[in-house]
Order: C-alpha cells, then sequence, then structure tokens
C-alpha cells in the first residue's frame, strides 16, 4: 500500500540561500578521477564508473548527451558518507566507449545491470536522472534482483515517434539549444568532448535513440514491486501531471515535486535532493 499519495517539499532555508552541498578546498574532478575510476568491459565498450565512500551500495545513473557523472558533484561527497556510490558512465558518454551497437535506454540498462554485478552482490539503491531515469526503469523492471530502491528523477516514460530528428540535429539547431546552458557548463562539456567528431557521433547516437527509441509500456512499469520515489522539479517542461502519472501506476510509490527548479534538479537544488534520497532511503 502506498504511504504518501503526494510529498510537496519545502525546504525554504536551502531554496533561499542556495548553499552548496560541500565547500571542499580542493574541488574533485568527478567523471575525470583516476583514484575513483574503473573500466569493466560489457560486451563491446568499455563502461567506466567512479566509486566513492562505503556502506550500502547507492548507484547514479545521469542523463543524456550533455550529461555525465559530474552533474552529481554537489551530492556524491554527502550521499558517500553513508553509502558506497557507484557513479556509472551511460555507454558513449564522458569516458565510457561508445561500441558499436545502436544507443537506447534499453542497452544503458543492461551495461549498468553488468557493472552492478561486477562491482557488488548486493541489491542496490538506484538514482536515476533523466535519461538516467527511464534506464533505472528498465534496468529494474529487467533485472529486478538488483534494486532495492529506486529513485526516478526526471524521467518520464513514453517514447517519441520516429522523426527526422533521428538523422541528427542541425549546427544551428545545436548551438541554439547551447544558448540555453549556462556558459561555464557549456565550456565543461567542451573539455569533457575536446574531439568534435567524438561530439558530433555521440549526438547523432543520442538522437536516434530518442526518436526511434520505444517508450516503457505501462503495464511494465506496474510490475515494479520495489519502493520508488518519483521525484521532478515543478516547473520540468515534461509537466508534474506526468510524473503524477507515473507515480499513479507504481504499487509501492512516493512523489516530490521540488520546488522552484526545473529540469535539472540536482543542481539547481542539491542540499535538497540529498534531503530527499537520504530520507526516502532511510525510511524502513
Amino acid at each position: 500500500m502506498k504511504r504518501t499519495a503526494l510529498l510537496i517539499l519545502l525546504f525554504l532555508f536551502c531554496v533561499r540561500t542556495g548553499m552548496p552541498a560541500t565547500q571542499d578546498a580542493a574541488p574533485i574532478p568527478y567523471g575525470n578521477n583516476p583514484s575513483a575510476g574503473h573500466y569493466f568491459q560489457v560486451d563491446d565498450a568499455k563502461i567506466y564508473y567512479e566509486v566513492y565512500g562505503s556502506g550500502e551500495p547507492l548507484v547514479l545513473l545521469h542523463g543524456g548527451l550533455y550529461g555525465y557523472i559530474d552533474e552529481f558533484g554537489e551530492v556524491i561527497p554527502e550521499l558517500s558518507r553513508h553509502y558506497t556510490v557507484i557513479a556509472i558512465a551511460l555507454r558513449g558518454h564522458g569516458k565510457s566507449e561508445i561500441g558499436t551497437k545502436p544507443l537506447s535506454n534499453a542497452l544503458f540498462a543492461e551495461d549498468s545491470a553488468a557493472v552492478i554485478r561486477h562491482v557488488t552482490n548486493k541489491p542496490v539503491n538506484l538514482v536515476g536522472f533523466s535519461v538516467g531515469a527511464m534506464t533505472s526503469y528498465l534496468l529494474t523492471i529487467n533485472h529486478p534482483e538488483l534494486v532495492h530502491r529506486l529513485i526516478a528523477v526526471g524521467g518520464p516514460i513514453g517514447g517519441s515517434e520516429p522523426s527526422a530528428s533521428a538523422a541528427g540535429p542541425s549546427p544551428e539547431a545545436l548551438a541554439e539549444f547551447e544558448k540555453q546552458l549556462s556558459p561555464k557548463f557549456v565550456v565543461r562539456r567542451n573539455k569533457l568532448y575536446p574531439d568534435r567528431a567524438v561530439w558530433d557521433r555521440l549526438v547523432i547516437a543520442m538522437m536516434k535513440a530518442e526518436a526511434n527509441g520505444p517508450g516503457v509500456p505501462e503495464d511494465k512499469i506496474k510490475s515494479i514491486q520495489c519502493p520508488t520515489l518519483i521525484a521532478a522539479g515543478d516547473q520540468d517542461s515534461v509537466g508534474p501531471e506526468n510524473f503524477a502519472q507515473i507515480y499513479h501506476l507504481l504499487p509501492h510509490a512516493e512523489m516530490a515535486i521540488v520546488p522552484g527548479c526545473g529540469h535539472t534538479v540536482f543542481n539547481c537544488n542539491p542540499n535538497l535532493m540529498i534531503e530527499l534520497v537520504e530520507h526516502f532511503l532511510q525510511q524502513p
């Protein structure tokens, strides 16, 4: 039985101050940290992941295309105080190889399942953001024995109809999209993909995945039996009502709407996201 119909969390102190999650003297290079990074061969690609902290395993799956491990940089320090954080780079993103197979959320899920089995023999707490959230649904559906609790943030379940975008966006369209991003963020991504050909290949592969990849059927979502938290920003373009629809499909779910944030809630309010994750995972 569901414990909570809807959680509207108003941590006003965090919202007002926008305080960072940590104030490390020397920033940790999340996503490119030799002291924490590892590779695991999954079929035709080496998948990169980083491990921090100790305790019960907590897997982080980042967003697609512009997303990467470093988007969790403001929450990993606190979460790793209580959990063994396993941050996986999706195939083709950052330091993970792209391989030869067409990218899809289903492929990301199988890659992640292989890494999880390699790193730990325990069921994990799974946190997915955006494409990582869609991947987390599939991972939980196909490998329920691997997931103890699921937190899906900003991840819809519907798929796009096939379209011309499957050929990849035009340079003009991509440049227009980048104007909406923080300049510092774009600089970080340019450093992550210094070879423009590598970046262009990822863009085209992800656009094909989005245009042609099927969504997650509602009956499959209903089959998820582990405790699940659906979270999203109240200004996410997907719309709170769509996340509420997913919530109502799940037999053991809670929902959290994060005030004052759009899609990238981990960057908008990291303190609140830490509170959400830890509160949910610590429930009996």
